[in-house]
């Protein structure tokens, strides 16, 4: 390659910096599985950061009833109105009717950024361990059931009692970001850090989201022989 020719190259883009993240505060977000514990303690923290959020159930007055507890302008739907109403839907049922919950929402999700936060979990006497779906993990399983959607995973080492504590200002913690598209991660990742004291990182493709839903087991005995509620922070990010 002679000089003139290395002089025609064109610049090489500079690296996008990982933390320059797009403004989700106009979005609106929707929590399926919004009346439990993990969905409606999120819903409170986002809207108390001052996201529009609409929560879902099965039953319609279900949902009513726990915006209204919420507060903070959060609407209650069941999970249809829920999805068609939202641009970033976070799926939070029980993972034992996970799989039945998307597969009748196919089509109301079409085109919505997915946020699966749902953890495989069995308990015995020994305490809480991890379970393995037969597609990799449940946000593998959402994938496979939603193709049209675009499937993310994320919140899933948060704590309920501290996302519903009035009290508690901000929680100290990292969300783990998992998803095939760039733009979508960066989208949840950015929801993350609109709840104060919480940082959205980047953890892989979504094939990995299983040792991520999985360490929820790790954390639930962490506190229960510490009388705690734990969460992570990634180190030197």
């Amino acid at each position: 390659m002679t000089s003139t020719d290395s002089a025609q190259q064109p610049a090489k883009a500079p690296a996008k910096d990982p933390w320059d993240l797009p403004d989700v505060s106009g979005m609106v977000v929707g929590v399926l599985g919004g009346t439990g514990p993990q969905g409606k303690g999120l819903a409170y923290r986002l809207a108390r950061a001052g996201q529009k959020v609409i929560i879902g159930s099965r039953a319609a007055e279900r949902a009513q009833a726990a915006a209204e507890e919420i507060g903070y302008g959060v609407e209650g739907f069941d999970n249809a109105e829920t999805a068609r109403r939202s641009d970033i839907v976070i799926v939070a049922v029980p993972w034992e009717g996970h799989g039945k919950t998307l597969e009748s929402l196919r089509e109301e999700l079409a085109g919505k950024l997915v946020v699966d936060c749902v953890n495989p979990l069995g308990f015995d006497k020994q305490g809480a361990y991890a379970l393995k779906p037969e597609e990799g993990s449940a946000a593998q399983q959402a994938a496979v059931l939603l193709p049209d959607s675009r499937v993310t995973a994320a919140f899933h080492h948060l704590s309920a009692v501290l996302l519903q504590d009035p009290e508690t200002a901000e929680i100290d913690t990292d969300v783990m970001v998992l998803g095939d598209k760039r733009a979508d991660t960066d989208l949840v990742q950015a929801l993350a850090g609109r709840m104060p004291g919480m940082r959205g990182v980047y953890a892989g493709r979504l094939r990995n989201a299983h040792q991520v839903e999985a360490l929820v087991a790790n954390l639930i005995s962490v506190n229960r022989r510490y009388k705690a509620h734990a969460g992570l922070r990634i180190t030197d990010v």
